[in-house]
């Protein structure tokens, strides 16, 4: 046994202390120091006032170098590298202002930051750039309302905005996900049912194909496709580009669909199991409802992989510049293929209607992950206000068709007379 005593016990006779160890056995006299220094803490979060006068003072060293090795001391040239050199310089010193200041998980701590924050601000500008820069060379164009009325087939080079349209690429488009959405959806999640709630010798098998699937370029599927049915039949159509582009949308949906099912608690499944439920119902009544809003997201995702593909359309349903509305016969086009090919030609108004088609498209896929963010955005257990209103009627609804058949008369059996009991 250790006895930590306080400092006015260390100062006391050889024989209280000898007493003492003698009562109570072995015992440690810890004295305590008379004075400490009270400890120094680290913000973890926030800017403080070093670290800006540190940034501001390595962000002058790093363009002053820059400047001196780009305009006098040596013969570099160009934006990149002058960009390159700065920020370099930048980071050293900035750890080593951060080093007279703090310790070295400080310095580290800091540098990580600056470089976390370069990554993130370097991969938002990217995003940013290309959306303005699409938004900006087709605004034009998607100001005319004959863009969502019109096809090409009447429209040439030299004809001005006010003619023409994507209304073909717009069916087309509709048609091809539409078909693939079918085949893709019952498939997808039939799937992603079996790896979690059936399980067996091929589901590791299964769940590594998707796994591979998920990495397959787009082009791939499309000459799969082609060589195995717009050659056979020789004729190019919406309905090949849409199985085409369900090759591309499948693995998406099953690899998302098997991690939200993953998420469903097991408790779930076991109390289903423990009032008697087949394990289909239990799928049915229990796992899928749980799961719904994760399954919706997985469905979109997979949806806006398949809007943006070119390479599979291109292959099995061909180009055309006129509105085709059956899917079985003709080529057909569809919206990343039909900014594609606009954008390819030399004629300023054809590339206006390429960017203004590709900004179309970038605002429609924008919108769903939007709906999907929505969709998943609420856990298990988690639900709205409308929910819980919807919740509370129904609750008091059953409440009251319970207290009505409380006073409605018994059988005849409920009194003595037969062996069941039962209600009216």
């Amino acid at each position: 046994m250790t006895t930590i005593m306080p400092p006015e016990a260390s100062v006391a006779s050889g024989d209280v202390a000898h007493g003492a160890r003698s009562a109570a056995g072995k015992a440690t006299t810890v004295p305590f120091p008379a004075s400490s220094a009270p400890q120094r803490r680290r913000e973890l979060g926030g800017l403080s006032r070093n670290d800006v006068l540190n940034g501001v003072g390595a962000a002058a060293t790093g363009l002053c170098s820059a400047m001196l090795l780009f305009g006098r001391l040596a013969p570099f040239d160009g934006v990149l590298g002058f960009v390159l050199i700065a920020y370099l310089v930048f980071l050293a010193a900035y750890a080593l202002l951060t080093s007279l200041t703090d310790d070295a998980p400080a310095v580290r701590d800091n540098v990580m930051t600056v470089l976390m924050w370069t990554a993130a601000v370097a991969a938002f500008g990217g995003l940013v750039d290309v959306v303005c820069v699409i938004l900006w060379r087709g605004h034009t164009a998607l100001g005319h309302t004959n863009f969502f009325t019109q096809d090409m087939s009447r429209t040439g080079p030299l004809q001005p905005l006010s003619s023409g349209g994507i209304k073909h690429a717009l069916v087309g488009t509709l048609w091809v996900i539409s078909i693939a959405l079918a085949i893709t959806v019952p498939l997808g999640l039939s799937a992603a049912i079996y790896l979690n709630e059936v399980g067996g010798h091929l589901a590791r098998t299964v769940r590594t194909i998707v796994d591979a699937m998920t990495a397959l370029p787009s082009i791939v599927a499309g000459l799969f496709i082609y060589a195995t049915l717009v050659i056979t039949l020789h004729q190019k159509n919406g309905l090949f580009a849409a199985v085409a582009v369900s090759i591309v949308m499948l693995p998406i949906i099953i690899r998302s669909s098997d991690v939200v099912l993953r998420l469903v608690p097991g408790n779930l499944r076991e109390a289903s199991a423990a009032l008697g439920a087949p394990q289909w119902r239990t799928v049915w009544h229990v796992v899928l409802p749980t799961a719904r809003s994760g399954l919706a997201t997985s469905v979109i995702l997979g949806m806006a992989r398949g809007l943006g593909e070119t390479a599979p359309v291109l292959l099995t349903a061909g180009f055309t510049a006129s509105l085709n509305t059956n899917p079985l016969h003709g080529p057909m086009v569809s919206l990343p293929l039909e900014a594609f090919e606009l954008v390819q030609n030399s004629s300023r108004a054809y590339q206006a209607r390429g960017f203004a088609t590709a900004a179309f498209l970038m605002l429609v896929v924008l919108a769903l992950f939007v709906v999907a963010r929505i969709l998943g955005g609420r856990g298990p257990g988690h639900i709205s206000r409308r929910q819980a209103g919807r919740i509370i009627r129904r609750s008091a609804r059953d409440a009251s068709r319970f207290e009505a058949r409380s006073l409605q008369p018994l059988h005849r059996s409920q009194t003595g007379e037969g062996p069941d009991v039962q209600l009216a």
